[in-house]
């Protein structure tokens, strides 16, 4: 028996949100706001089912427009030990999500983009399927396997997060992989490209997180 799908995004603040990005989310997502990420959630139209987070950035209609609207809030004090992004992603977990969508979490700090970046990779998010979109790029957390499909010459970097990735191979890329281990730190993975319509990636054990351009229409997890 295939396991159930249980999809839950995840919207972000920081920068506005390209509405192309939230296109297709099929019916039964269960919709999480992080902090000010409610207003980008507002924006694009969809319908928030929890916020969490201290809400210092989030403008106070907002708040109140979807706590009217039955959305449930969560709300953390300001002095905190996480932030908003990995609140939001534990929420799915507690929710059951085996596939998340983070949109958003580019807004112009580099502090900012690298932790929202490497909390994907988290151990304790190691039993979700997780993409996200963030600013004009678009990331998937690999563990085993992944199928990329976009037009020949697209760039794909190929980054190790929490230590080595052992036996990385790739198909269908300009510069294949054979077996080799990415390290943390390491651009032996930057900047690779699409050969072929259709590529494959496998890693043997480790992380991967694997960056690329934003399409029109980013592909759902699962």
């Amino acid at each position: 028996m295939t396991p159930e799908v249980r999809r839950a995004v995840v919207v972000t603040g920081g920068d506005p949100i390209d509405p192309a990005s939230a296109a297709g989310l099929g019916p039964g997502s269960y919709v999480i706001a992080a902090d000010s990420g409610l207003d980008r959630a507002m924006e694009l139209g969809l319908d928030v089912d929890l916020a969490v987070g201290d809400f210092d950035s989030v403008s106070p209609g907002s708040l109140a427009a979807a706590a009217t609207a039955g959305c449930r809030i969560e709300r953390h004090p300001a002095a905190k030990d996480r932030t908003d992004l990995e609140l939001a992603l534990l929420a799915a977990v507690d929710h059951g999500a085996t596939h998340v969508l983070v949109l958003g979490g580019h807004g112009g700090r580099l502090d900012h983009l690298l932790a929202n970046a490497l909390v994907l990779a988290e151990e304790r998010f190691a039993a979700l399927s997780v993409e996200a979109v963030m600013g004009a790029a678009r990331l998937d957390v690999v563990r085993r396997g992944l199928q990329l499909v976009g037009p020949p010459g697209e760039l794909v970097s190929l980054l190790a997060v929490g230590g080595p990735a052992r036996d990385v191979r790739t198909e269908g890329l300009r510069y294949p992989l054979r077996g080799e281990d990415l390290y943390p730190g390491s651009t032996r993975g930057v900047s690779n490209e699409m050969s072929e319509a259709t590529a494959t990636l496998t890693v043997g054990s480790g992380v991967v997180l694997v960056i690329r351009p934003l399409r029109a229409e980013p592909e759902l997890v699962g």
